[in-house]
């Protein structure tokens, strides 16, 4: 088959541009994350595990977790690379990896992340194996190293605080129909006034994602300061038409002095 002959690990070009950085001329983050998640789809595509084939036999992947660890944001104009490759997959699961380096080699930053299969039509978890006689399986790659923590099981105490509730309209809904995962990450940044961000940056953030939202949930978000500078966020979605909360996802975030 055509698609074994290709690379397991993908290298991608992208550039930071300007409408895509902070006041500080750095690529924003939830940017970042689009970036890597563009490299996810291009790599599993040209491999033929892609959304646009698993589309037409009722598949898709869902972000189930993701963690990247930064040592430095790509500036303005900064063009960039991302690779990507798949480490491990089981089942209905897949974890793949990130590396994100300058053109000249040196390293910005690292991710991890998890994905799930699932019936586009039940929404329940289908079988990756079944997919092309188990495909992917061609793949994976053990050997490439990723040498940072895995994603974390993010831990919300019961005394985080509720301290915003966002609504959700047209622009956070992605091409599965739900709340789009970097739409989460756009949100929880936004928690922070730009005060603290001219004198911490993101070193780290880990999300799983627990359930799906849709447009016209509430968004609640409950956070913890663990310790300095670490904060354990939840967030909770409450539907029209009911008073019941129901957490969506949970994330960690671990910031250092700039």
């Amino acid at each position: 088959m055509a698609d074994t002959l290709m690379p397991k690990v993908g290298k991608y070009l992208f550039r930071s541009e300007p409408f895509h950085c902070d006041f500080s001329k750095h690529l924003l983050m939830a940017h970042l994350g689009n970036h890597l998640l563009n490299a996810a789809d291009f790599h599993s595509r040209d491999r033929g595990f892609g959304v646009s084939y698993l589309n037409t036999i009722q598949r898709t992947w869902v972000l189930s977790r993701l963690a990247v660890e930064m040592i430095e944001m790509p500036q303005i104009y900064d063009e960039f690379y991302v690779e990507t490759w798949c480490e491990k997959a089981i089942h209905y699961f897949t974890s793949r990896n990130f590396a994100i380096t300058r053109k000249d080699g040196a390293v910005l930053g690292y991710g991890k992340s998890i994905w799930a299969m699932i019936n586009t039509q039940t929404r329940q978890p289908a079988d990756i194996f079944a997919v092309k006689d188990g495909l992917i399986q061609s793949f994976v790659e053990t050997e490439r190293p990723c040498p940072i923590d895995k994603p974390s099981r993010v831990i919300v105490g019961d005394d985080a605080q509720l301290v915003r509730s966002v609504a959700t309209y047209y622009n956070d809904v992605d091409l599965n129909g739900h709340i789009n995962s970097m739409k989460y990450v756009e949100h929880l940044l936004d928690l922070f006034d730009l005060s603290w961000y001219r004198t911490h940056r993101l070193k780290r953030f880990d999300i799983a994602y627990v359930a799906e939202s849709h447009q016209g949930d509430e968004l609640r978000f409950y956070s913890h300061e663990a310790a300095e500078g670490v904060f354990s966020i939840k967030a909770m979605k409450k539907s029209p038409g009911s008073e019941e909360e129901q957490e969506t996802c949970r994330c960690q975030l671990i910031f250092e002095r700039s």
